[in-house]
């Protein structure tokens, strides 16, 4: 089974009430795709101690939100390497990913260096 990844953009595109992203997401899930992210993602997004950012906290009911623990920052501080640089969140994103996967992103640059240096088939889709 492949997934989504999410990235803050995705996230924050869901939050925002962007209409094709929620769309893509809610075709994802009826069939049958994992979505998927970090808990570091979810602190780039989440902002309302109340939980009243309602699109974004009905989706994270179906998303697999992956812990960031010392061994998911070890590899994704060897993709920030092997990369020559980034940011830690998509770093995590792409360490979580799995080869079919593809990762829905705001910046597919910064994402395709990483998923280039992780050296996995990983597609990367723009939001």
């Amino acid at each position: 089974m492949s997934a989504l990844v999410l990235d803050a953009g995705a996230l924050i595109a869901v939050d925002s009430n962007d209409r094709p992203m929620v769309a893509r997401l809610r075709l994802a899930l009826e069939q049958n795709l994992e979505l998927r992210t970090t808990g570091i993602v979810v602190a780039e997004v989440w902002r309302d101690p109340s939980g009243r950012q309602a699109n974004l906290a009905r989706l994270m009911k179906s998303i697999e939100v992956r812990a960031v623990d010392a061994d998911l920052g070890r590899q994704a501080g060897v993709l920030l390497g092997r990369a020559g640089g980034g940011q830690a969140p998509d770093a995590t994103v792409v360490a979580v990913a799995e080869t079919g996967d593809r990762v829905v992103t705001s910046d597919p640059g910064d994402i395709e260096r990483l998923v280039q240096a992780s050296g996995r088939s990983i597609g990367v889709v723009s939001c």
